[in-house]
């Protein structure tokens, strides 16, 4: 650690609030790896819409803290006791944790990946806690079967362009819902089958293009990030012993509801969380290697919306909450 610098770049959240509460740092404490964490220098670190909810106490978190959930750089230190997974300074890594909105950060080294050569920062980026996500969900929130009719919300956000592409390699027919014409072009390039403009005369009946496309019968599952627009038509748009997972609140919570709403057509409803998916090491590596082997492979298209300096923070969030974004939004420390 002689050789590190004492402090960094980064951002503090000391209070809930809107973007205003990001507060741009130079002084910052380099933390110092404890034992079963990894001190890494980040080249990139990423922005998510959860950093959103943590920000305004949506989420419970303790502050001042630092956001960001993910990163991706280089191991310059390692924390004391055993090393199980056999890193060494200069290795090249992903991560998934906690505090990346900073130069340095200390994950725990079990949700640490080596990057193979060939793949980018930014595409690694674009798709590890985005794609984790993705993937855990289509297998086991709900499993996703070959001919399925799925309905995808908010299908050119960062997350709906890799699970519309992770839907299509599972085999389903894809439904997805964006908000105006250019992200409609995206969902159909990225091979949903229809795609329904929210922002449209139509869109606002989106409900009835569902069942006129299923002929009647609903989907087998609706994948939902929006909440409060949408949950009570996503219950009424899957079939009988359909499910609806959702996994986020772009418009808000969903309200509390009666159970027995799902009583009608034997609906099952998850509200699954990706850290679950991955608690343990091998659940991590299943999918962090199948991820890789996707993006080696060329199978799963990457798409950053732009790359921010730390100090450009609050218009980073200005920007992911205000839906305009297609794609990943990332932070240059």
């Amino acid at each position: 650690m002689a050789s590190l610098p004492t402090t960094q770049k980064g951002v503090l959240v000391s209070k809930i609030g809107g973007p205003e509460v990001l507060e741009y740092k130079t002084d910052l404490p380099v933390p110092s790896p404890k034992e079963g964490e990894v001190l890494v220098k980040n080249n990139l670190t990423a922005i998510n819409l959860i950093d959103t909810y943590f920000r305004k106490g949506v989420y419970d978190s303790a502050k001042p803290e630092i956001l960001g959930k993910e990163g991706a750089g280089t191991i310059v230190a390692l924390g004391p006791g055993p090393n199980p997974y056999n890193f060494a300074v200069g290795d090249r890594v992903a991560w998934i944790g906690t505090a990346g909105y900073a130069e340095y950060s200390t994950p725990p080294a079990y949700r640490v990946a080596k990057i193979p050569q060939g793949i980018s920062d930014e595409d690694v980026l674009a798709v590890l806690l985005t794609g984790a996500t993705c993937l855990s969900f289509i297998r086991e929130a709900y499993e996703v079967k070959k001919g399925d009719w799925i309905l995808l919300h908010a299908a050119a956000g960062g997350a709906g362009i890799i699970m519309t592409q992770l839907l299509k390699l599972a085999g389903a027919k894809v439904i997805g819902t964006a908000g105006g014409p250019e992200k409609v072009e995206l969902v159909k390039g990225l091979g949903a089958d229809v795609v329904i403009d929210y922002k449209s005369t139509e869109g606002a009946k989106w409900l009835d293009k569902v069942m006129e496309v299923t002929g009647g019968e609903g989907v087998n599952a609706v994948y939902d990030s929006v909440g409060k627009d949408t949950w009570e038509n996503s219950l009424k748009a899957v079939r009988r012993k359909g499910s609806v997972v959702f996994f986020g609140n772009s418009s808000g919570v969903v309200p509390p509801f009666p159970i027995s709403m799902l009583a009608g057509k034997n609906i099952k409803i998850c509200r699954p969380v990706l850290f679950n998916y991955i608690y343990t090491r091998e659940e991590f590596d299943l999918y962090m290697n199948e991820l890789f082997q996707l993006l080696e492979a060329g199978k799963l298209k990457t798409s950053i919306y732009k790359i921010y300096p730390l100090e450009n923070i609050q218009q980073a969030h200005k920007d992911i909450e205000g839906r305009k974004t297609t794609g990943k939004l990332l932070l240059k420390p």
